[in-house]
């Protein structure tokens, strides 16, 4: 069976250590995704997505039952990738492939109209995405990841990023604009 979020916390709050590990298993994959896409390399994106974990695990009890826990975890990698990216004073934003070497972006985008598969598969869609996504601002290259790589709601996105809810709405409308016109125009 099945337990939500808020079930397994109060579980884990009640002294069921396995609640905790049903957590960190719902969760490991898409908190490493979500880190690798801040810093670009997989080494780092395994330590921070751990140090996020450890941060859950000691502020769980202060964690309000009231919030959505989804976005409580996201805001904790974010800081946290934030944070090291701070520290190192680089931010590889450029990067959209997955370890296969698929573009999640170009999967997921939500209207592929003017984006024909015949025309980018000729002038090569790798270096055709990069390109154009690099003269995105990396706030509005997050929503869209968010939006269609994690499936957030634009509420969920306002929460994890700190922002009002009209701003990542109009970020998210501009950012598929420019796409739309950047890929037109390549």
């Amino acid at each position: 069976m099945n337990r939500s979020d808020k079930q397994l916390i109060i579980d884990y709050l009640a002294g069921d250590e396995g609640a905790f590990e049903a957590l960190i298993k719902s969760y490991l994959k898409p908190i490493y995704s979500f880190v690798y896409r801040y810093v670009g390399d997989e080494q780092e994106a395994e330590d921070i997505t751990q140090e996020v974990f450890v941060k859950v695990w000691r502020n769980l009890k202060k964690f309000d039952q009231n919030k959505n826990f989804k976005t409580w975890i996201f805001s904790i990698a974010k800081n946290t990738s934030i944070d090291w990216l701070r520290k190192k004073k680089a931010i590889p934003f450029s990067n959209f492939e997955n370890e296969e070497g698929e573009n999640i972006l170009i999967e997921t985008l939500a209207n592929p109209a003017p984006l024909p598969n015949e025309i980018l598969e000729r002038i090569g869609i790798t270096e055709t995405l990069n390109a154009v996504m690099n003269q995105l601002i990396p706030k509005n290259r997050m929503v869209l990841f968010l939006r269609y790589n994690d499936h957030f709601t634009f509420r969920e996105i306002a929460e994890v990023l700190g922002e009002p809810l009209n701003t990542i709405k109009s970020r998210h409308r501009r950012a598929l604009i420019l796409l739309r016109k950047l890929f037109t125009n390549s």
